[in-house]
Formats: C-alpha cells, structure tokens, sequence
C-alpha cells in the first residue's frame, strides 16, 4: 500500500465520524431550540445520518462506482480493493460515532 492511500483511510475514518457526531450534536442544538428534547433528537438524528456519512467519507456515489466499474471491466481489481477498504474504514468511522453518542446519551441505539 502506498502512503497517499493508507492517509486516504485515516481522511475516511475521520469524514465519516466527524459527519454523524458533528450532524447528530448541532442537530440536537436546533431541537433543544425547537423545545424538543434534544437527547432524543440526538440519537435518532445519529440513526438517519449513517449512511449519509459513509457517502460522505468515501467522496460521493459516482466516484466508488466508477472505481468499481474501472476494477471489473478493466481488470484492476486492486481498485476494488482499495474502494471496498475504504467503505469499510468508513463503517468503522460511523461505528465509533455511534458509540461516542451512545455514551453520551447512555442510552442505546438501535
């Protein structure tokens, strides 16, 4: 692995946390200005943003797609590889969102 790729995972890991914590913490200032309860808001917030920060981390849809296409079609299936890492780096980055705000509320999200 060359090191532009493995500073890639640690930009991906980060992204990914750095979107479910930080959407989840300024929703739930907007809540608590709202006069919802801003805990609550927080973990479902956190639930709905999962997704969106994994998309977020690995720079959009098109661009995995297009990785994916390159690696099948063409042969490189080093491409692949790296794309299916960096989903998975920013899995772990949502993961260990989930648990900072899982801790924070002590309650558990499912």
């Amino acid at each position: 692995m060359d090191e532009r790729f493995v500073v890639s995972l640690f930009h991906c890991y980060f992204i990914a946390f750095g979107v479910l914590t930080g959407g989840a913490i300024i929703g739930s200032i907007g809540a608590f200005a709202a006069g919802e309860p801003p805990i609550t808001w927080m973990m479902r917030t956190a639930k709905s943003l999962r997704v969106w920060a994994i998309v977020a981390a690995i720079g959009g849809t098109f661009d995995a797609i297009a990785n994916f296409e390159r690696g099948i079609f063409e042969g490189s299936t080093v491409d692949v590889f790296k794309q299916v890492v960096l989903i998975i780096t920013a899995m772990g980055g949502v993961k260990s969102g989930m648990l900072v705000i899982e801790w924070f509320s002590q309650e558990e999200i499912t």
